[in-house]
């Protein structure tokens, strides 16, 4: 098994094959990849998706735009002005009432999901899009859940997802321990043996 500093380094040289971003060779499916790792190795991730965007803008002119889901439920809760009343009502009505509500404000899985709309906003432009802040964003959003509410906006460009967990090509077991549900249309990013 390959450990995480060659699958890491495996990542640049994937992602800058013009097959790769010209969805090339997948059958007709959809361009959505999953990198996954053990989640203790999440800050040596963040840290190595930071240089492989600068590498990739630098030496190659590619425009990878990231989209860290913990950071954008924040953002969105700040500007609705939800985010100081969610740690008030958390306070008084406990954290699962604060979930529930935070999923109801941000219309998680509906037709205008407000995290969706405001992937949707910011993809022009971008070669690839990386996915990430999926441990920090649980239980709120589930990976596969976004997954398959991004298949209707991103198409064009691939899309990896950071997946701090397992995915064995159908089942996405965050952290190691929690099944999020199955996801058979995905690609594993980098291979760990």
């Amino acid at each position: 098994m390959k450990d995480i500093y060659h699958r890491i380094d495996e990542i640049l040289p994937k992602i800058i094959e013009p097959n790769f971003r010209q969805n090339k060779g997948l059958g007709n499916e959809i361009g959505f990849y999953v990198f996954d790792y053990s989640p203790e190795y999440e800050l040596l991730v963040r840290d190595r998706i930071e240089f492989i965007k600068e590498k990739a803008n630098g030496a190659y002119g590619l425009n990878i735009v990231e989209f860290d889901l913990y950071e954008i439920i924040i953002e969105l809760l700040d500007l609705k002005g939800y985010l100081k009343k969610n740690f008030e009502m958390e306070e008084k009505k406990g954290s699962e009432f604060v979930l529930n509500a935070t999923k109801k404000a941000l219309r998680l899985t509906l037709d205008n999901d407000l995290v969706v709309e405001y992937i949707s906003e910011r993809l022009e432009g971008a070669d690839i899009v990386f996915l990430t802040g999926v441990g920090k964003a649980w239980p709120i959003i589930r990976s596969h859940t976004i997954l398959n509410n991004l298949h209707r906006i991103v198409e064009e460009q691939p899309l990896v997802m950071f997946f701090p967990g397992n995915y064995d090509g159908g089942t996405l077991m965050l952290f190691n321990n929690l099944k999020d549900d199955n996801y058979y249309r995905a690609f594993p990013l980098v291979d760990k043996y």
